[in-house]
Protein backbone atom coordinates (compact mmCIF):
# COMPACT_ATOMS: atom_id res chain seq x y z
CA UNK A 1 0.00 0.00 0.00
CA UNK A 2 1.41 3.39 -0.99
CA UNK A 3 1.32 6.48 1.19
CA UNK A 4 -0.56 9.42 -0.34
CA UNK A 5 1.75 12.39 -1.04
CA UNK A 6 -0.08 15.34 0.49
CA UNK A 7 2.26 17.84 -1.18
CA UNK A 8 1.77 16.80 -4.81
CA UNK A 9 -0.35 15.35 -7.58
CA UNK A 10 1.36 12.88 -9.91
CA UNK A 11 -0.02 11.69 -13.23
CA UNK A 12 1.48 9.05 -15.53
CA UNK A 13 -0.32 8.89 -18.87
CA UNK A 14 0.47 7.13 -22.15
CA UNK A 15 -0.40 9.19 -25.23
CA UNK A 16 -0.48 7.53 -28.64
CA UNK A 17 1.40 10.43 -30.23
CA UNK A 18 5.14 11.09 -30.67
CA UNK A 19 6.93 13.44 -28.24
CA UNK A 20 7.25 16.19 -30.89
CA UNK A 21 3.48 16.37 -31.24
CA UNK A 22 2.89 16.28 -27.46
CA UNK A 23 5.50 19.02 -27.05
CA UNK A 24 3.60 21.21 -29.53
CA UNK A 25 0.39 20.78 -27.50
CA UNK A 26 2.26 21.74 -24.31
CA UNK A 27 4.01 24.79 -25.75
CA UNK A 28 2.02 26.34 -28.61
CA UNK A 29 -0.31 28.95 -27.09
CA UNK A 30 -3.27 28.25 -29.41
CA UNK A 31 -3.09 24.50 -28.71
CA UNK A 32 -2.47 25.00 -24.97
CA UNK A 33 -5.61 27.15 -24.76
CA UNK A 34 -7.67 24.33 -26.28
CA UNK A 35 -6.92 21.77 -23.56
CA UNK A 36 -5.69 23.71 -20.50
CA UNK A 37 -6.34 27.45 -20.20
CA UNK A 38 -5.89 30.46 -22.46
CA UNK A 39 -2.93 32.70 -21.71
CA UNK A 40 -0.04 34.52 -23.30
CA UNK A 41 2.40 31.61 -22.92
CA UNK A 42 5.79 31.92 -24.60
CA UNK A 43 8.52 29.26 -24.39
CA UNK A 44 11.26 31.32 -22.76
CA UNK A 45 12.73 30.84 -19.29
CA UNK A 46 11.58 33.72 -17.10
CA UNK A 47 8.53 34.53 -19.25
CA UNK A 48 5.60 35.43 -17.00
CA UNK A 49 2.02 35.19 -18.14
CA UNK A 50 -1.53 34.94 -16.82
CA UNK A 51 -4.11 32.19 -17.27
CA UNK A 52 -7.77 32.19 -16.30
CA UNK A 53 -9.81 29.29 -15.01
CA UNK A 54 -13.01 28.84 -13.04
CA UNK A 55 -12.67 30.24 -9.50
CA UNK A 56 -12.97 27.64 -6.74
CA UNK A 57 -14.11 29.57 -3.65
CA UNK A 58 -14.15 26.40 -1.52
CA UNK A 59 -10.38 26.15 -2.02
CA UNK A 60 -9.59 29.88 -1.88
CA UNK A 61 -8.58 29.85 -5.58
CA UNK A 62 -9.38 33.12 -7.37
CA UNK A 63 -9.37 31.59 -10.87
CA UNK A 64 -6.44 33.69 -12.09
CA UNK A 65 -3.00 32.09 -12.26
CA UNK A 66 0.24 34.00 -12.56
CA UNK A 67 2.58 31.59 -14.29
CA UNK A 68 6.26 31.62 -15.13
CA UNK A 69 8.39 29.38 -17.34
CA UNK A 70 11.07 28.07 -14.96
CA UNK A 71 12.92 25.59 -17.20
CA UNK A 72 12.55 23.46 -20.31
CA UNK A 73 14.31 20.89 -22.47
CA UNK A 74 12.65 20.69 -25.91
CA UNK A 75 10.49 17.58 -26.29
CA UNK A 76 11.59 16.35 -22.82
CA UNK A 77 10.56 18.64 -19.96
CA UNK A 78 8.65 21.82 -19.18
CA UNK A 79 8.62 23.30 -15.67
CA UNK A 80 6.25 26.11 -14.74
CA UNK A 81 5.63 28.10 -11.59
CA UNK A 82 1.99 28.81 -10.74
CA UNK A 83 0.74 31.31 -8.16
CA UNK A 84 -2.75 32.53 -7.42
CA UNK A 85 -2.93 36.09 -8.75
CA UNK A 86 -5.10 37.07 -5.77
CA UNK A 87 -3.41 35.97 -2.54
CA UNK A 88 -6.30 37.59 -0.67
CA UNK A 89 -8.52 34.74 -1.95
CA UNK A 90 -6.83 32.53 0.65
CA UNK A 91 -5.29 29.68 -1.34
CA UNK A 92 -1.62 30.65 -0.87
CA UNK A 93 -1.02 28.74 -4.10
CA UNK A 94 2.68 28.59 -4.96
CA UNK A 95 3.03 25.48 -7.07
CA UNK A 96 5.40 23.94 -9.56
CA UNK A 97 4.02 22.08 -12.57
CA UNK A 98 6.52 19.80 -14.33
CA UNK A 99 5.71 17.93 -17.53
CA UNK A 100 8.18 15.18 -18.47
CA UNK A 101 7.96 13.41 -21.83
CA UNK A 102 9.52 9.99 -22.51
CA UNK A 103 9.31 8.25 -25.90
CA UNK A 104 7.51 4.92 -25.58
CA UNK A 105 7.03 2.83 -28.70
CA UNK A 106 5.28 5.08 -31.22
CA UNK A 107 3.85 7.26 -28.46
CA UNK A 108 4.83 9.25 -25.42
CA UNK A 109 4.73 8.53 -21.71
CA UNK A 110 3.73 11.86 -20.15
CA UNK A 111 4.42 12.47 -16.48
CA UNK A 112 2.96 15.39 -14.58
CA UNK A 113 4.14 16.51 -11.15
CA UNK A 114 2.03 19.29 -9.61
CA UNK A 115 3.97 20.08 -6.43
CA UNK A 116 3.91 22.51 -3.55
CA UNK A 117 0.62 21.81 -1.75
CA UNK A 118 0.76 22.59 1.96
CA UNK A 119 -0.17 19.39 3.83
CA UNK A 120 -1.28 21.43 6.87
CA UNK A 121 -3.59 23.81 4.99
CA UNK A 122 -7.14 22.44 4.56
CA UNK A 123 -7.82 24.74 1.57
CA UNK A 124 -4.65 23.54 -0.15
CA UNK A 125 -5.58 19.92 0.50
CA UNK A 126 -9.06 20.47 -0.93
CA UNK A 127 -7.42 22.09 -3.99
CA UNK A 128 -5.04 19.11 -4.31
CA UNK A 129 -7.94 16.70 -4.24
CA UNK A 130 -10.00 18.64 -6.81
CA UNK A 131 -7.06 19.38 -9.09
CA UNK A 132 -5.77 15.83 -8.83
CA UNK A 133 -9.07 14.52 -10.15
CA UNK A 134 -9.06 17.15 -12.88
CA UNK A 135 -5.52 16.40 -14.02
CA UNK A 136 -6.17 12.67 -14.07
CA UNK A 137 -9.41 12.78 -16.00
CA UNK A 138 -10.58 15.96 -17.69
CA UNK A 139 -7.26 17.56 -18.59
CA UNK A 140 -5.59 14.46 -20.03
CA UNK A 141 -8.79 13.65 -21.95
CA UNK A 142 -8.85 17.16 -23.46
CA UNK A 143 -5.12 16.96 -24.25
CA UNK A 144 -5.63 13.64 -26.06
CA UNK A 145 -8.49 15.14 -28.08
CA UNK A 146 -6.29 18.06 -29.19
CA UNK A 147 -3.50 15.66 -30.12
CA UNK A 148 -5.93 13.63 -32.23
CA UNK A 149 -6.81 16.79 -34.23
CA UNK A 150 -3.30 18.10 -34.96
Amino acid sequence: MSVDDLTAVHVDEFLAHPPAKVWRALTEPDLLAQWLMPGDFRLAVGHRYTMRAMPLPATGFSGVIQAEVLAFEPERMLKLGWRDADPEAGSDADWTITWTLRPEGRGTRLFLAHEGFDPDNPLQQRARSIMGGGWKSGVTTRLSAVLDRI
